[in-house]
């Protein structure tokens, strides 16, 4: 039972490791280049305003649950994420694709590290 107790500790300990967000800092950034590309191709007349509206939906909410699951969410990848979901839907892809670029440099160091 005490051996069980200190497992419990051990991994909860390993639970606060930066490196414990990297599913979601990866999560992020691939929800924001996907964001980019959608904003794109609608800039371009290639998407139905329907199918826009749904995924600005389906993205925001995904991002939340991200930013909300991270274990460091006052760290600087998590205020990336919250910078990105503060974006407005119709935001530049340009500047979507910075956030994205932002995250990937998190996501190498923390891969790294």
């Amino acid at each position: 039972m005490l051996r069980m107790a200190i497992v419990l500790l051990l991994l909860a300990g390993c639970a606060k490791d930066p490196a414990a967000d990297l599913q979601y800092v990866k999560q992020a950034r691939s929800l924001a280049a996907e964001w980019a590309l959608i904003n794109r191709q609608a800039n371009a007349g290639k998407l139905t305003g329907t199918y826009v509206d749904s995924m600005h939906r389906w993205l925001h909410d995904s991002l939340e649950t991200a930013g909300s699951s991270l274990a460091k969410p006052d760290s600087p990848y998590g205020n990336e994420m919250q910078a990105l979901l503060a974006e407005p839907a119709n935001a530049a892809p340009a500047k979507l694709q910075r956030h994205a670029e932002a995250l990937k440099q998190v996501e190498d160091a923390l891969e790294s590290a």
